[in-house]
């Protein structure tokens, strides 16, 4: 037996998980445990706001599928700390986050610097866990990171106080040793998956699935976050190959299938393709694989896909049925299901061969609807309310940038400077930006394309660059960013020049609240409120002043190089009419097929 602190306990079991980098902010309540860091061999990145260590250790989530950590102390650390927590929680990302509490003897007394941590986390993670002894810090850490990556991924906070940081305990011979066994002990119970269709009963729900995917004529593989992963691309690629349909994602499924595939009809939803809404519109059958059929991509849910048969795999019960009824389901992993589906289909074979040609007939249409309706390329600034001309230009002779081509031509311009497409990751803060890349970014891999999905998170795209570059050491990060987003964290750009990472802020500048604004021109008869900046800094100046390699894109031919051939951080600016509108664009009240093109 020997004696550990509270601090050394977690530090130690931070070690035996693997856990080499943490970010976070010290403060007076988890001073403790940062004195213990400071001991160890696990580097802390000192970001500038506890939001952005949220993030950037989702960046390093995002990017590996394994659990990251950050830090914050008591009551405003803490706080801050919360919304990149929510974001995790909504987007199904696996994070451990450590909280600092008050002393225990002082909680409830409005303490100097306490907030209920532990209350105001529950409902936006995935658990949440305050501690009163070091005792229990043996078996809440491992427990974090297994609950934390199991089933639907999400974050876990443990809250706890400084006392408990300070305070020792007895831990046994085998504590060394012992996050495996409670980790895998978690994994292993029925408690990590709960109410998942358990594996004696997936052949007869495979057989139903194999039942109505045989006799559809117009089937659609429609894919989400949940089979982002490298190992249910393969698997979904291998069904591809059986059963030749068209493919949409959602705005998180982006880069399951490759968004160059010919069968990749785009994304769903509100700023979805014509193509993709059509599809879904005119289905027999929907195979849903790790989506949720959320809002923003159904639209008018009973007029998504109205005359389909849908089967639904998801490793969240909760999922199932909850938008749209399921004619036969699967609660488990994507890549296992598909790894047994395939399995049946090509004992199918004969049966597929039959209804070969009317898929192939639906796909061919599907294609040809596509390429009739792709996603205009050209500038879609009003001229009446911009600038007068179809070239966009401005005083002075300058011209504003097309966003649509300068995203989609950004791996083309990388890879001129000897970048391969398979060696970039994008992230990208919320926006029309955003809407932009998912729109025109060429995304091959799972786990390439990084975004706030479901919160719409302004701030995330920088520190989740930060943390996906310190993760992928070897590729270079993109952040596709506007002036609006870029502000809410533009502070951890001292943090990115103190680290020297490979990641590359782009910033597309137009003096407005880019996406508020063009609701406001097409639902709120151009009554511009408090969408535009009345004063817009000098963002290069600004990133210079920070130690970050700045480039006027606008105004250097040589950008691109400086962007992608030199190792380190760079900072590019180009600027673009505020006029510019994402299309398609779906109101409120109408269908996804109805959309504005």
């Amino acid at each position: 037996m020997k004696k550990l602190t509270g601090s050394q306990i977690i530090i130690n079991l931070l070690k035996q998980n693997g856990i080499n980098t943490v970010a976070g902010i010290p403060g007076g309540s988890i001073l403790p445990l940062y004195d213990e860091l400071y001991n160890s061999s696990i580097n802390h990145v000192l970001v500038r706001q506890e939001q952005a260590a949220g993030f950037i250790a989702q960046g390093m989530a995002r990017v590996s599928g394994k659990a990251a950590v950050c830090m914050a102390t008591s009551g405003p650390g803490a706080m801050n700390l919360l919304t990149s927590i929510a974001d995790a929680r909504c987007d199904s990302i696996p994070l451990v986050a450590f909280t600092g509490q008050v002393n225990t003897n002082l909680i409830g007394t409005d303490a100097f610097q306490e907030a209920d941590t532990f209350g105001l986390s529950f409902p936006i993670t995935k658990h949440s866990m305050m501690v009163k002894t070091p005792e229990e810090l043996i078996r809440a850490v491992p427990l974090a990171f297994a609950i934390a990556e199991s089933g639907r991924p999400g974050p876990v906070l443990i809250d706890v106080p400084r006392n408990v940081q300070a305070a020792t305990a007895e831990v046994g011979d085998d504590f060394d040793s012992c996050f495996k066994k409670i980790y895998d002990e978690y994994k292993n119970s029925q408690n990590s998956v709960k109410f998942r269709t358990i594996e004696e009963n997936l052949p007869s729900v495979i057989g139903k699935f194999r039942s109505y995917l045989v006799s559809a004529k117009k089937a659609v593989l429609y894919i989400g976050g949940g089979a982002n992963s490298p190992e249910s691309a393969e698997q979904i690629r291998k069904f591809l190959s059986i059963y030749k349909i068209p493919v949409v994602s959602s705005l998180m499924g982006i880069g399951v299938v490759p968004t160059t595939d010919e069968k990749f009809m785009g994304m769903v939803g509100m700023h979805g393709s014509y193509a993709a809404n059509k599809a879904m519109y005119d289905s027999d059958l929907v195979l849903a694989a790790g989506v949720r059929f959320d809002d923003r991509a159904t639209g008018i849910a009973e007029k998504f896909c109205p005359n389909a048969r849908i089967l639904h795999i998801d490793i969240d019960a909760a999922e199932i049925n909850k938008i749209l009824p399921s004619d036969s389901y699967i609660v488990g992993d994507c890549a296992h299901s598909f790894e047994k589906l395939n399995s049946e289909l090509e004992k199918a074979r004969a049966e597929l061969d039959a209804n070969d040609s009317e898929r192939e007939a639906w796909l061919s249409d599907c294609k040809k609807i596509k390429a009739q309706n792709e996603v205009s390329l050209e500038m879609s600034c009003n001229a009446s309310d911009c600038c007068g001309n179809k070239t966009c230009g401005v005083k002075g002779g300058a011209a504003y940038r097309n966003p649509r081509e300068f995203i989609k031509n950004l791996p083309k311009a990388a890879s001129e400077c000897g970048l391969s497409e398979d060696n970039l990751i994008l992230t990208t803060d919320v926006g029309q930006h955003q809407m932009w890349a998912a729109q025109f970014y060429p995304v091959k891999n799972p786990r390439q394309f990084l975004t706030s999905g479901s919160l719409g998170t302004m701030g995330f795209g920088l520190p989740a660059a930060i943390g996906a570059a310190m993760a992928a050491e070897e590729k270079r990060v993109i952040c596709i960013s506007g002036d609006g987003s870029i502000l809410m964290n533009i502070q951890e750009l001292a943090t990115l020049h103190e680290l020297n990472l490979n990641v590359t802020v782009i910033v597309l500048e137009n003096g407005a609240l880019g996406m508020v604004r063009q609701q406001q021109e097409y639902l709120f008869s151009k009554r511009y409120s408090a969408s535009t900046f009345i004063s817009n800094p000098d963002l290069l100046k600004i990133a210079e002043g920070f130690g970050i390699r700045s480039v006027d894109a606008d105004n250097d031919k040589d950008w691109a190089k400086k962007a992608f051939g030199e190792k380190g951080p760079c900072f590019v600016r180009t600027k673009i009419s505020r006029y510019e509108t994402v299309l398609p664009f779906v109101k409120a009240g109408f269908a996804n097929v109805d959309a504005l093109r």
